[in-house]
């Protein structure tokens, strides 16, 4: 009887994925009949290769699908949730290591507790050490507050569950109960779903737990800042928080606020020595919200 499904949807990611099934295999401590391992991939130009290099290291224990297009994160993680035996899910990222067993001490907590839906841990960079994406504060959030509460809180370990969400890069779920909320929004492409499943759990009923002594890591250590990624993110935000009762214009309000406190941090850091060289990054991108927010605003006079 599965236990418990881990869901991992590639795309371009054959540098990644057997390192991660290999921290999967490694550090599993449940029965092997207990454990399903899905991977789905979202139509690469290699998946034929990655599938069949996986089926020769592996054998027949991983279930592999190949999705007919990149429907986005969310539409590949549901073909894996729908197929999914266990009555709990762990959605990883290919660039995500396990560093440690965790799945015994997991299963009995959901089990113990039946009113926690969603299970998050400890998020750590690739050279092991912290990183401050463990988890963020809801974008329903004063922008301000938001980024001063998530710094502290991820470097104190400090979760509050009412307004905080897991990152999406490695977290437990309990199937049943996501199915009921919808699952992912396969409108959003990428980017932002955790805040909405987190939002959409607690309507539930259903509460978030932060394991602050269970860890994992995600190689994110060099990924430079990104223009584009940053514009996605914000569309994914806009349309999420229109989901939940918040305006375009008030969403992009509060990424203002966010990222003058993000600028004040650089300037602060800048005048104890600490240059990031990132202040003309959040200047230009402060600029561009602020303009997309006039464009909301003329369309809404139009």
């Amino acid at each position: 009887m599965k236990k418990l499904s881990i869901i991992i949807v590639t795309y371009n990611s054959e540098k990644d994925i057997y390192d991660c099934i290999d921290a999967i295999r490694k550090y599993a401590d449940i029965e092997s009949e207990e454990l399903e391992l899905i991977v789905v991939d979202n139509n690469s130009p290699q998946c034929e290769q990655m599938f069949a290099t996986i089926t020769q290291r592996y054998g027949n224990i991983i279930a592999l699908v190949k999705n007919t297009c990149n429907g986005g994160y969310g539409q590949g993680n549901n073909i894996g949730i729908r197929m999914a035996q266990a009555p709990y899910l762990m959605i990883m990222n290919p660039d995500v290591r396990l560093t440690h067993p965790m799945m015994k001490k997991v299963l009995a907590y959901m089990d113990s507790h039946p009113q926690t839906g969603i299970y998050g841990m400890k998020q750590l960079l690739g050279n092991g050490s912290m990183s401050l994406n463990s988890f963020n504060c809801t974008h329903h959030m004063n922008g301000y507050l938001r980024i001063v509460l998530t710094a502290i809180a991820n470097r104190t370990g400090w979760f509050w569950p009412s307004c905080m969400y897991v990152s999406g890069s490695c977290f437990i779920i309990r199937k049943k109960e996501f199915e009921t909320a919808g699952l992912f929004d396969e409108t959003i492409f990428m980017y932002g779903e955790e805040d909405d499943i987190f939002m959409r759990m607690k309507n539930l009923g259903m509460k978030t737990f932060f394991d602050r002594h269970s860890r994992y890591a995600h190689l994110t250590d060099n990924r430079p800042l990104n223009f584009e990624t940053e514009k996605k993110v914000i569309e994914s935000v806009i349309k999420i928080n229109e989901k939940h009762g918040w305006s375009a214009d008030r969403t992009l309000k509060n990424a203002i606020r966010e990222t003058n406190m993000l600028l004040w941090r650089e300037r602060i850091s800048k005048a104890l020595g600490k240059d990031h060289g990132t202040t003309e990054f959040w200047q230009q991108w402060r600029n561009y919200l602020r303009q997309r927010r006039k464009d909301v605003y003329s369309q809404g006079l139009s």
